[in-house]
């Protein structure tokens, strides 16, 4: 079949035109970007239940008819907010639960202030978490509950679980969780104690500036930033793409300080030493075996993980005692394997699945 005379011309004249309305699109909402607001984040409806310090414990709105009798509580990682778990309607992980009927908690560590430097891991395993979960157990009238641990928020829970054999755990879930140390890349080598003087960082500094961190974090993959600023002009006519983008943007950059004395702990212990793997690690003279984790585990990794690479986490499942204890490897980065379209599609159903069978 042959084409009208003229329809090579006719399909150039309209591209031509789609491209000059994109480019008059980019530079309209391209002044927006510089010059607007950040977006609003962590909208699902919740009430702080109690405080202490810095740290919130949040409980969520029930949004669906029938709820879970379990409830489920969400730990964060210690350097980074949560609401990355919250971003906006259709982009939370905190929503799709709550609209599936699970009862969500959250564990908010908060911004840390000067003094909190003094603070350990003991603090959060021994001391926060365990007072989190009796507040959850008091509020909900149930004396179990699962956690969902997202990046070191899993690493916390895993050692929680290792030293509170007793309960009241009852399922354990972890996201791109750091175990063995000697796969964490270059960050295992920035961190050799030949060349990298922690004592020195925690005594000058007492806790760890943010911007060192998020300076680390992009020095892992030095290119990400310009293929971003990239994809953001081409799709800067985009108002969907360009509020997705701005909303992780902030997230990736709302980075808080690492309380001092945890970060020195973690640098020694963990990154230089590798006393977790070791069965060498204590904490309040405890000495942590993750074989004494009985209760059943899901652990799920992202494929393309730059941050926590899977050689870092594939030994929680292998060293965790559980009979029903599973991995997952999904497509996906250290962010976008919990939040953005991808997430709706693969992560959250599988968590669905997996927690409506072990939460009745």
């Amino acid at each position: 079949m042959t084409q009208p005379a003229g329809a090579p011309e006719q399909n150039l004249a309209r591209q031509v035109r789609l491209e000059v309305e994109r480019t008059i699109q980019r530079g309209l909402r391209g002044l927006d970007y510089v010059t607007g607001g950040d977006p609003a984040v962590g909208l699902t409806p919740k009430t702080s239940i109690w405080s202490r310090g810095t740290l919130k414990l949040y409980h969520y709105h029930a949004q669906a008819d029938e709820v879970y009798r379990l409830p489920l509580v969400l730990v964060m990682s210690l350097v980074s907010k949560p609401y990355i778990l919250d971003l906006a309607p259709g982009q939370s992980l905190v929503e799709f639960l709550v609209k599936k009927g699970f009862d969500v908690y959250m564990i908010d560590w908060g911004v840390p202030r000067p003094e909190d430097c003094r603070l350990r891991l003991e603090d959060y395993v021994l001391d926060f978490l365990p007072e989190c979960l009796d507040k959850v157990a008091r509020d909900s009238g149930e004396s179990e509950a699962s956690i969902v641990g997202y990046c070191m928020g899993g690493l916390l829970a895993s050692m929680y679980a290792a030293l509170h054999t007793e309960g009241p755990l009852r399922n354990l879930v972890c996201f791109t969780t750091p175990i063995d140390f000697d796969g964490m890349g270059l960050f295992k080598r920035w961190t050799d104690p030949r060349h990298f003087d922690v004592d020195r960082i925690v005594d000058s500094l007492g806790n760890v500036p943010p911007e060192l961190l998020y300076a680390s974090f992009n020095l892992l993959r030095p290119v990400s930033q310009a293929v971003g600023r990239v994809q953001l002009w081409d799709n800067l006519w985009n108002d969907r793409f360009v509020e997705s983008y701005r909303r992780f943007d902030r997230w990736a950059a709302d980075q808080i300080p690492f309380p001092g004395e945890c970060f020195r702990q973690t640098t020694k212990e963990l990154q230089q030493e590798n006393k977790l793997v070791k069965k060498e690690f204590l904490l309040g003279g405890r000495r942590i075996d993750l074989a004494e984790i009985k209760v059943p585990l899901l652990h799920v990794v992202a494929e393309h993980d730059h941050i926590v690479p899977y050689d870092a986490s594939r030994a929680l499942v292998p060293m965790v005692g559980s009979e029903d204890k599973t991995e997952v490897m999904l497509k996906g980065g250290h962010v976008s394997l919990v939040a953005g379209a991808n997430a709706v599609n693969r992560l959250w159903p599988r968590i669905e699945a997996w927690l409506s069978e072990r939460s009745l």
